[in-house]
């Protein structure tokens, strides 16, 4: 059973973090919303589609900013107890700085949890409706791509024609062993184009060892043909770059399918990296926090507290941003560039956190 003071101190935190997360998600709502409006100033569609578009989208905002939540809400919490002196209090009852930064710990291993294994859960699905709907304004919504275990799909309009194109191989700009089916809007023809491989670092893709069936002229095989696309590799590429709109189930069966069809991996492997390592960057984060606000005595007003967790999450964010920067271009093994800013981070706070009580 908790202590009366570890209930008290969990409690405070917890409240901290909670009022600091709703505030940046009513500044993750404004700042949005006002994108929003942008985005649909050429559509008339009133003031709702803005709305119910940052609603869905907020929560996946608020999930990025949450290791600069723990960051602020722990040097918020340290100035409640300063203000009310129960930092002494706790001290004279032989409750010291190691005892709460250990509690502090610990609840916050347990949002963080939660945090993942929920709230990511809960923001991932409204990120997919929020690209579902705005999909629906898109100049190229009645185009479709998706991967699955049997390889790369895509379905177009192309020159009054449907086609649905199939390919079991997708690595960059090159797709391999492909079927494309062609059906005329008007005379409901249907011609089947099969293909070895194709270049596609352009929207006229050039397809190799073709052979081309129809009802009509039968079968025609040629060494090389052109293919006018919608699409390029980079087009489809991008496609399934927004990875926050996938649970963590959803990044291991993409995972799954592009290790099948070819496809890279590493950005779902960086991404799943990450999400992994959050829990232990949140509490890399609140322990940070707590000792400067330990160790830098100066900081006692809100201001300071403010600019300096401004600060040191500017500092932090570009650690990590480098380093995973590193990871995508596989300069550097893909687990080394995610944990390595939380090593940097452990040892900083290992040497903060050596001599706490002395304070």
């Amino acid at each position: 059973m908790l202590k009366k003071y570890q209930l008290y101190i969990a409690t405070i935190f917890i409240k901290k973090l909670f009022l600091i997360s709703l505030v940046f998600l009513g500044l993750s709502f404004i700042l949005n919303f006002f994108e929003e409006l942008k985005f649909f100033e050429n559509f008339e569609v009133g003031i709702k589609y803005p709305i119910l578009l940052t609603f869905l989208n907020s929560p996946s905002i608020l999930f990025e900013l949450f290791p600069f939540i723990f960051l602020i809400a722990v040097k918020f919490f340290h100035i409640h107890l300063s203000e009310r002196n129960e930092i002494e209090i706790f001290k004279n009852h032989g409750i010291d700085n190691f005892k709460v930064l250990s509690l502090l710990s610990f609840s916050t291993l347990i949002c963080g949890t939660i945090i993942l294994l929920i709230f990511y859960t809960f923001s991932s699905n409204l990120k997919s409706h929020y690209l579902n709907l705005k999909n629906k304004f898109s100049s190229e919504n009645e185009y479709l791509a998706v991967v699955n275990e049997n390889g790369l799909w895509i379905k177009e309009e192309i020159d009054g024609s449907s086609n649905i194109i199939h390919a079991r191989k997708f690595n960059k700009n090159n797709i391999e062993d492909i079927t494309i089916t062609q059906t005329n809007a008007v005379t409901e023809n249907t011609n089947i184009i099969t293909a070895n491989n194709a270049d596609i670092s352009n929207k006229i893709w050039s397809l190799n060892q073709v052979k081309i069936v129809d009802k009509l002229s039968g079968r025609i095989d040629y060494e090389n043909i052109n293919y006018k696309s919608s699409f390029d590799g980079e087009i489809i590429s991008n496609l399934f770059s927004n990875l926050n709109s996938l649970n963590i189930y959803q990044l291991n069966l993409l995972l799954s399918n592009y290790s099948k069809i070819g496809y890279s991996t590493t950005d779902v492997n960086v991404h799943l990296n990450k999400l992994y390592s959050l829990p232990v960057f949140y509490l890399l984060m609140t322990i940070l926090g707590l000792l400067i606000m330990m160790k830098f005595t100066f900081i006692k007003t809100k201001f300071f507290t403010i600019i300096v967790g401004v600060s040191v999450s500017v500092f932090v964010y570009y650690i990590n941003y480098f380093s995973s920067l590193f990871g995508s271009n596989e300069t550097i093994p893909i687990v080394l560039s995610i944990w390595l800013p939380h090593l940097i981070l452990f040892l900083i706070c290992l040497l903060g956190g050596v001599k706490i009580n002395e304070n």
